[in-house]
Order: C-alpha cells, then sequence, then structure tokens
C-alpha cells in the first residue's frame, strides 16, 4: 500500500516485486492479492469509510497509516469471515512495526469506530462478552 500511495505503482507491479521477496513463499498468495487488488480497487469507497473518524484530512495522513487503515477497512467491509478484533489486532501490529510513535494508537482507534459501523452485530456481541 505504501508504494501504491507514494508512487501509484499497479498492484501488479508491487506483487510482482514482493515476490522476489524472501520467505514470500509462505504467505498465502491468493489472499495477499485479493487485499492487495481489492483494497487498492475500493481506496475511494474506504477512505470515504474512515472519513467520519479522522481528525484530520485523509490525504493529511501518513502514508503508513492511511495505507494501514485502508487495508483495515478493505478486511473489515468484505472479508467478514476474519473477526473484527483480528483485523484490528494485525493492522495495530503493522502500524507499530512501521508506523510511527503512536501511529497504531490512532489506527486502533479509527478501525475499532470503522468495525462498529461496518460490523454492528459482530461489534454488540463482542462488546457483551
Amino acid at each position: 500500500m505504501y508504494q501504491w500511495l507514494l508512487a501509484g505503482t499497479a498492484a501488479s507491479a508491487i506483487e510482482a516485486h514482493l515476490r522476489e521477496a524472501k520467505d514470500f513463499d509462505k504467505i498465502d498468495v491468493a489472499y495477499f492479492a485479493q487485499l492487495l487488488e481489492g483494497t487498492i480497487g475500493c481506496a475511494g469507497e474506504l477512505e470515504d469509510a474512515v472519513r467520519p473518524f479522522l481528525d484530520r484530512p485523509v490525504k493529511e495522513l501518513s502514508p503508513v497509516e492511511r495505507g494501514i487503515l485502508l487495508l483495515g477497512g478493505y478486511e473489515l467491509a468484505h472479508r467478514h469471515e476474519v473477526p473484527y478484533r483480528v483485523v484490528i489486532n494485525e493492522a495495530v501490529e503493522l502500524a507499530k512495526t512501521f508506523g510511527g510513535t503512536d501511529g497504531h494508537k490512532y489506527v486502533n482507534g479509527v478501525l475499532d469506530k470503522l468495525a462498529a459501523k461496518l460490523r454492528p452485530d459482530e461489534a454488540r456481541t463482542r462488546a457483551s462478552s
């Protein structure tokens, strides 16, 4: 996502480049491709979905936080077999690894609010247990 946001690189070129990375063969390639292509393809809709939960314009987010929010937003919106808490946890871990000092807190807060909007039944069930 970072490469796409900064350089506008096509999903196919990003995937081809990453296929050369060490340990790429250990990932679920089909899932990876779907997330990459789906997130890029739905970026406008995903930005619209997270916008109400931001404290600044989308374009002012760091590219790392923006990419993570788009990716997490895509999974929340389109991959309902993945529990929303797993989506948020993975996004937070990405933000801790690649983002700014407190970026993970920001990502957590935004995606938690987005999950309540996109998956109200799941969020409500989780909150009451």
